[in-house]
């Protein structure tokens, strides 16, 4: 049987597209909120160039396209509660914040980050630790100030709070860093990148479905599809991180084992790494069932992430 008769059911539709044929569409639309959402006269201009520099030209923009395909995926766009683009801006100015402050020295120490030099090297530490902070505390000015119900987005506020606060994305960087106990085997690899990862994802799909308006029913099956194709994202990450070149990763490779960190790939034998991903995938995609074809570009875009080559 070859390897990809081994590979978990997934739909065909769902798999003929690469990531960048998914995420295309939806960039054009994130890149000029995401660039205005980064300007004010009032900003000092050495800060605002490290802000734009960190946030702007390059990155997948994954977490806030995933925003707004959930809400897609949730509700009729006549029927959306609020527009979804502060909070899929939101949500990148988080996930931008926090690959600043993990290439630092004191943390991951990386020189490359999306093909280029990261933050610290060419601002100096003081800097990209204030453009991080800076990207951070924007996100939410972004939010309190977007149109709408105050209802709405103070729930917004929520959700983006806990996925990348201290029970989120953060407790799984103290975790990765290894500055706290977890178990030993699959329950700590889990309990590293559910929150590293997935808990920011999750938080980007539940306030899309957020925006609209998305039932119980609906709010729980695109939690479960967060939370697993999160896992399947970050194990398919850890494999390209022991498999890829930089030129092609555009980060120094390697890391993870060099830093003795617990992923999936230092682990595991890189193809069971895969056929978890695999797993979890076609396991998200199932989650989505019930909302029927409105969800089918999710679904497309998790088999995508989990089958990239960079």
């Amino acid at each position: 049987m070859n390897r990809r008769q081994e590979r978990p059911r997934m739909k065909s539709t769902a798999t003929s597209k690469t990531i960048r044929q998914v995420l295309g569409p939806l960039t054009k639309a994130i890149e000029p909120a995401l660039a205005a959402a980064l300007g004010g006269k009032c900003v000092p201009a050495p800060l605002a160039q490290a802000m734009r520099y960190a946030a702007l030209d390059g990155g997948k923009r994954l977490r806030p396209a995933m925003v707004l395909l959930s809400a897609a995926a949730a509700a009729d766009r006549v029927d959306w509660r609020m527009d979804p683009m502060p909070a899929a801006v939101a949500v990148e100015l988080v996930h931008c914040y926090s690959l600043v402050h993990d290439d630092l020295p004191a943390m991951d120490d990386d020189s490359l980050r999306r093909g280029r030099a990261t933050c610290h090297v060419k601002f100096g530490q003081a800097m990209a630790i204030l453009a991080g902070d800076a990207l951070l505390t924007r996100a939410f000015e972004v939010l309190a100030q977007a149109p709408g119900d105050k209802t709405i987005i103070a729930e917004l506020i929520a959700e983006l709070a806990g996925g990348g606060g201290p029970a989120g994305m953060i407790a799984g960087q103290v975790a990765d860093m290894a500055l706290c106990q977890v178990p030993d085997g699959e329950p700590g690899r889990r309990y590293i990148h559910m929150r590293k990862t997935a808990a920011l994802i999750r938080a980007a799909v539940r306030m899309g479905a957020i925006c609209a308006g998305a039932d119980g029913a609906a709010i729980e099956a695109l939690t479960m599809f967060a939370e697993k194709v999160g896992l399947a994202f970050q194990i398919a990450d850890d494999v390209l991180d022991a498999t890829l070149p930089a030129e092609v990763l555009g980060k120094t490779p390697g890391k993870d084992a060099q830093s003795g960190k617990r992923t999936y790939a230092t682990e595991l034998p890189v193809e069971q790494a895969r056929r978890q991903a695999e797993r979890l995938t076609a396991e998200a995609c199932e989650a989505l069932e019930p909302l029927g074809e409105r969800a089918g570009n999710l679904k497309t875009l998790a088999v995508s992430l989990v089958r990239r080559d960079r």
